[in-house]
């Protein structure tokens, strides 16, 4: 549903965009042929204000399509209900190390289309169960199409992200088919299957679309949803659930860590689910005075992302001079839009995601009183958020309210800033400006994140509990630090109730213990850390590495 190229090109939302982005920015990179499709959304996801009182409000973003992307000749069709809608594409090409990657984004908004459909490239994840099956259907079977009209007559594989477009297995099957003159059979199941892969992104219920069959059939009446001894390829119940089906018409299917395949293999247990951890496309997101040690130190790190382990022999003064350059630039940037008096020399925390509540972002508030006394004790604290709400989760846009209301209780020890509008450009700022990276989701619910991916490279460590990516990325006192231990239990799923006290007081406990002290007492110590964070998780955990897996696991 969504991929990010760009911070001017609002067709992303969070996570799953820029990794997608990120993969196709790899295979540009190593020159993989590959093309990515997604849909084209003329009002964005949102514009994100924050009022007085910390409410977030949502406002349309306004952007010129024809400024960035290319209008390709092509028209396809597609059939909703009882009307035909048409479908057009732009392109965009991803440029790396003189390779390109074309990334096609579907278009309905053409006058010979009713005003709904065309409004279907409006918002991304708007509207109803209605719209959000036709969005799909124009992915998935309209992605299809218009790859066969650009030319794309012979492609190897489909790779599904999320199950928003596993419709496409349903228009692989027609075109089989309609070749055939034939009704589906088994061996048509099996074909569709060697073509595609499917990588399952996240346990979070809300993650995994499902429509009622009665709303299917209206919506998409030609499709055999309910055939026979076919049904239960196709449905899940009552309901065509857009995850099933891709599990179901997958010949390789993967989780995005480790931990995240253990619990998927859980919740989908009759599916051997693989895992590829998630990385970064590094050139992407490491600041430039990084980049300039590289290209100091490693000259071909570029064509080989793997030789970043070598940064491990760069200077510490280096490394610490570099990380005071990307400070600055955060931290003159908060003091110009919130006038707050942020200081270099002061230990300053990030915490920018989704706002959600799994994501625990008020777990450091938990108690304001320690919080305060740390800083008191041990030195000064700045603690810079930001991160979206979905425009329906009215207890993320709570927490986000929450968190606005507490920055005067939190004075003169602790300084606290909530930026508005995180974004592809804000990201890359807060990533390489901060000290520390905070991460604290309630296990097991982070499939892997790739936030403290994009810190490491630019010599950020984390702090976080061990969950998703960190319990890979996790060497103690290396890479960075965890928070409690691993609590996670195959047979109990998420954490029991007092997870969220447990760990508030583990957090606090390596701030006061650990983190802060280093920070404040010993530089030399505090930047060995950095510089292993760049050398050991740089040179895994990036977007090369995970695209060389998807070559030799899933696609041949």
């Amino acid at each position: 549903m969504e991929i990010a190229v760009d911070e001017r090109i609002p067709t992303y939302s969070g996570g799953l965009g820029v990794l997608a982005g990120d993969t196709l920015s790899a295979a540009a990179s190593v020159g993989f042929s590959m093309v990515g499709v997604s849909l084209l959304y003329r009002k964005g996801y949102f514009f994100q204000k924050i009022d007085e009182q910390g409410v977030q409000r949502e406002e349309p973003v306004e952007w010129a399509v024809d400024d960035f992307l290319v209008e390709q000749q092509p028209r396809v069709t597609i059939q909703l209900e009882n009307r035909v809608v048409t479908v057009r594409c732009w392109l965009y090409e991803i440029e790396q190390n003189e390779h390109k990657v074309p990334v096609y984004f579907l278009d309905t908004d053409l006058p010979e289309n009713d005003p709904y459909d065309r409004s279907l490239s409006g918002f991304l994840y708007g509207g109803d169960d209605r719209y959000r099956l036709c969005q799909e259907a124009v992915l998935g079977i309209g992605g299809v199409r218009m790859l066969r009209a650009l030319g794309y007559k012979k492609i190897d594989r489909f790779h599904m992200n999320e199950g928003h477009s596993s419709l496409l297995t349903l228009e692989l099957l027609r075109e089989i088919s309609e070749t055939k003159h034939e009704p589906i059979s088994w061996e048509d199941i099996e074909a569709v299957r060697a073509l595609c892969v499917f990588t399952t992104h996240t346990p979070v219920a809300s993650g995994h679309d499902k429509f009622p069959l009665s709303l299917v059939k209206e919506v998409l009446p030609f499709f055999p949803f309910y055939y026979g001894e076919l049904r239960d390829i196709f449905c899940c119940g009552d309901f065509l659930n857009m995850t099933y089906l891709a599990l179901n018409l997958s010949h390789y299917i993967n989780g995005v860590a480790k931990r995240h395949s253990e619990v998927s293999r859980m919740l989908f247990s009759h599916y051997e689910i693989d895992a590829i951890t998630n990385g970064v496309h590094v050139p992407s997101w490491v600041s430039q005075p990084i980049q300039e040690l590289f290209d100091k130190h490693i000259p071909h790190w570029r064509e080989d992302i793997f030789s970043i382990r070598y940064a491990i022999a760069i200077p510490l003064k280096q490394i610490w001079e570099a990380h005071l350059i990307n400070k600055r630039h955060l931290l003159d940037f908060v003091n110009r839009q919130k006038n707050i008096g942020m200081e270099i020399d002061n230990f300053t925390i990030g915490f920018a995601r989704r706002m959600t509540a799994y994501k625990r972002p008020e777990l450091i508030f938990s108690n304001l009183d320690r919080l305060k006394s740390i800083a008191k004790a041990i030195g000064p604290l700045q603690l810079v958020f930001a991160g979206k709400a979905h425009p329906k989760d009215e207890e993320g846009k709570k927490i986000i309210q929450r968190i606005h209301a507490i920055h005067s209780s939190l004075s003169p020890e602790v300084k606290l800033v909530f930026l508005e509008n995180y974004d592809l450009a804000l990201a890359k700022r807060i990533v390489a400006g901060v000290d520390l990276w905070l991460n604290n989701p309630l296990p097991p619910l982070e499939a892997s994140g790739t936030s403290g991916m994009k810190a490491a490279i630019n010599g950020v460590p984390s702090l976080s509990v061990l969950d998703g990516w960190w319990i890979e990325g996790c060497i103690e006192g290396m890479t960075g630090w965890s928070i409690g231990m691993d609590h996670f239990q195959k047979k109990e799923g998420i954490e029991d109730d007092h997870s969220n006290d447990r760990d508030a007081n583990a957090l606090y406990d390596k701030l006061e213990k650990v983190v802060m002290p280093l920070f404040y007492k010993n530089k030399d110590a505090y930047s060995l850390i950095m510089r292993s964070c760049i050398a050991i998780n740089g040179s895994f955990f990036n977007a090369q590495r995970m695209l060389m897996q998807y070559v030799i696991k899933a696609y041949y």
